[in-house]
């Protein structure tokens, strides 16, 4: 089955969404939108498997040119969500394939699990 996650046109060149597709009051997924390519990733440092961001919706560099790990400073490219700074220097974000339909973004509920 497929969920709906967000509107593809709420997330905008540089920067990053949080969602909760399961409805467990975390975001366990994150949506980004690098050079006009939308990337979808598990919320998850692969260096201890903490969440990324700091506060809601803060999982980017201010330039909007990495996504930071805040609770121990590895840095991720947003297009291929792979380390190249810090404790985990070559691991990569766990990424998700996604598809669009009707401007919507959907994942299908077997990969959440």
């Amino acid at each position: 089955m497929l969920i709906a996650l967000c509107r593809l046109d709420e997330v905008a060149d540089g920067c990053a969404r949080g969602l909760d597709p399961l409805q467990r009051g975390r975001d366990s997924l994150f949506v980004l939108r690098c050079a006009g390519e939308v990337r979808l990733y598990r919320n998850s440092c692969p260096h201890q498997q903490v969440p990324l961001e700091y506060r809601k919706d803060r999982f980017l560099s201010a330039d909007g040119s990495r996504v930071i790990c805040y609770a121990h400073g590895a840095h991720f490219l947003p297009d291929s969500g792979v380390c190249v700074y810090g404790p985990c220097l070559g691991e990569r974000l766990t990424s998700l394939p996604w598809v669009e339909q009707d401007g919507w973004l959907l994942v299908d509920e077997a990969d959440l699990l």
